[in-house]
């Protein structure tokens, strides 16, 4: 039988491949972009796009050399304003030019990013930028109250303020000031003593570049996780693992030299949807983006599927790279099932974050033609350690292959430590370059996470997982997430599965929850989404899963919802879902009272 130790993944790598990619380069992150300037300065890097009436829609394009230009002023803004190397910067925006500016801005002053999401409530808002130690926030007017309101309980010192209009074009750029800026939020007549505003500082700091000298084992990034289970942690990164990262991104896809397939790295067009304030947008869209010298069209608002949907369709992208809950909307988006507007132009696709439904694959090939590539990763391995391969085998419901230098293992969830055979679901532990150095602030946690075996640190995921004899593995659920059913271990990604299989569903959610009569047991709920004009009895569910699940791991217990609660990516909240129920619980029995 195989072992791995033997690495049975690296027999079915594609052809442009290697086994391994040491070593490494002795870069930094900014590299990149500075290596493609120099390449193509006047390619276009970011587009801002919006639709104008009778217009339609107007572009706004920023090159590589005025990307490299103007973070190469804000950075040297950040060093006149008191950034030491290893201070904490805060980008609070959503995907835009200002964000790009900045994240890079913060690197050549040898700052560290701590990019949070701006639609966060207060408490978490406040929560992330205390506990990232934030000196400064670069953020949009539209979110400058929330963060003027929760500074006390912070360490922030300073604001920097931009306008999600700064970018526009021109006559959209007048419209909006005229109709829509007020109106959405956005005007900002004023900042309060010692803030900034963005544009302002880049002018005043224009043509300066900075002088920090920025080394490969520096700070570069907090990567906060979803806290889909708890309390959020922020993963420390230095350039050297997120070089590591982006490197193996590059070398699988075929970008390291020069092409995925036919395409040229120059040629590519990025769907920009995957939030930039998560690992995946920040390293697989971003960074790799600008290291291949392509365009990226920027899209702010990735639940706008209509815009979603709209931009596909005028500037025809060749590269999505998304998440199950978007390729599922897209794919039921009517213009898309009308065939009015085509996936055909994607190249490439691919999908993390969340295990991606057979379904929604299935259904996003027929109307694209272009496979879904799905991979895997965690804020804690920024971004990536497996993938299905570009070119080869693609596994329906696998994670994929280990990335070069990956090493893994599955370890019994009984003890933690025992390795277990090949094919038997245990824990997934990783090895390799791109694993974190361990979590700001939490040495207890990071003790938990990270442990040495075998002369390596090894990364406990807390995902449940399996490999089979090829090297493939497969995803089965979280570790939290597992419910006890009747004595019997369930994995609801298992019966989530099962249920999105069902003509009718378009979402589902499922998660244990305390069994409502049987106190100190467990029971299975279903929280179900129908498309629209389409609906299910129960009874018609629990006879569509027996098809597919054992009798006990099928749930008796539905709610049908209008819509599930996620993350910024689109994972289902499950710790949501049980609160939701517990709160229903709690009415029932005032009600009954």
């Amino acid at each position: 039988m195989v072992t791995y130790d033997e690495r049975p993944w690296q027999q079915h790598y594609d052809p442009h491949v290697p086994k391994t990619l040491a070593p490494y380069p002795e870069k930094v992150m900014t590299d990149y972009l500075r290596e493609t300037v120099e390449k193509a300065p006047n390619n276009v890097a970011l587009v801002t796009t919006n639709k104008v009436p009778v217009l339609g829609r107007l572009d706004r394009e920023v090159t590589y050399a005025e990307l490299d230009a103007k973070s190469d002023a804000l950075a040297s803004a950040f060093v006149a304003m008191g950034l030491k190397k290893g201070d904490r910067i805060a980008i609070v925006m959503p995907n835009c030019v200002a964000f790009a500016i900045a994240y890079f801005a913060v690197l050549k002053a040898g700052g560290c990013v701590a990019a949070t999401n701006p639609t966060y409530p207060e408490a978490k808002m406040a929560y992330q930028l205390n506990d990232s130690d934030a000196k400064f926030v670069v953020t949009l007017t539209m979110f400058y109250g929330l963060i003027k309101k929760v500074q006390s309980q912070t360490k922030v010192e300073k604001v920097i303020v931009s306008n999600i209009k700064d970018y526009f074009p021109f006559v959209a750029k007048t419209l909006f000031t005229l109709a829509m800026e007020k109106k959405m939020g956005h005007r900002l007549d004023a900042l309060q003593a010692g803030d900034v505003w963005f544009l302002e500082t880049l002018e005043k700091y224009a043509v300066q570049k900075p002088t920090v000298t920025v080394e490969p084992d520096d700070l570069a990034l907090f990567q906060y996780t979803g806290g889909t289970t708890g309390v959020s942690k922020g993963a420390i990164a230095t350039h050297r693992i997120l070089v590591a990262s982006a490197e193996g991104v590059q070398a699988w896809t075929g970008l390291k030299d020069g092409s995925i397939g036919d395409m040229k790295r120059e040629d590519m067009v990025y769907l920009g949807a995957i939030p930039m304030f998560h690992a995946y947008g920040l390293v697989a869209l971003l960074t790799n983006g600008i290291a291949g010298g392509g365009k990226i069209v920027l899209i702010p608002n990735p639940r706008d599927i209509n815009e979603v949907v709209d931009i596909i369709g005028h500037y025809k992208p060749n590269v999505f790279l998304g998440v199950p809950a978007l390729y599922n909307a897209v794919n039921n988006h009517p213009r898309v099932q009308s065939d009015e507007v085509s996936l055909s132009s994607f190249v490439l696709s691919t999908s993390g974050s969340a295990p991606l439904p057979n379904a929604t694959q299935k259904e996003y090939e027929r109307l694209s033609t272009c496979q879904i590539v799905e991979g895997f990763g965690m804020s804690e391995t920024p971004v990536a350690t497996h993938s299905n391969p570009i070119l080869g085998d693609k596994r329906f419901g696998s994670i994929g292959l280990p990335y070069p230098d990956i090493d893994c293992r599955i370890l019994s969830l009984d003890d933690g430590e025992t390795v277990l055979p090949v094919g038997d679901i245990g824990e997934l532990v990783i090895a390799g370059p791109n694993i974190m150095k361990g979590y700001h602030g939490m040495p207890t946690e990071t003790a938990n996470a990270l442990r040495e075996r075998d002369g390596k640190i090894w990364l406990h995921t807390g995902d449940i997982a399996r490999m089979d004899e090829d090297g493939y593995f497969y995803l089965v659920d979280r570790k939290k997430d597992m419910a006890l059913i009747g004595g019997f271990n369930v994995y609801p990604a298992e019966v989530e599965n099962a249920l999105k299989s069902h003509d009718a569903v378009f979402e589902v959610g499922v998660a244990a929850i305390p069994h409502p009569e049987k106190n100190g047991q467990e029971a299975l709920k279903a929280w179900v989404v129908f498309k629209p004009n389409m609906s299910a009895t129960e009874d018609e569910l629990i006879n569509h899963c027996e098809k597919y699940l054992a009798k006990y791991a099928i749930p008796r217990r539905f709610s049908f919802v209008d819509e599930l609660p996620k993350s910024t990516v689109g994972k289902t909240l499950r710790r949501e879902l049980i609160r939701m129920e517990m709160e229903e619980r709690e009415k029932e029995l005032v009600s009954a009272n």
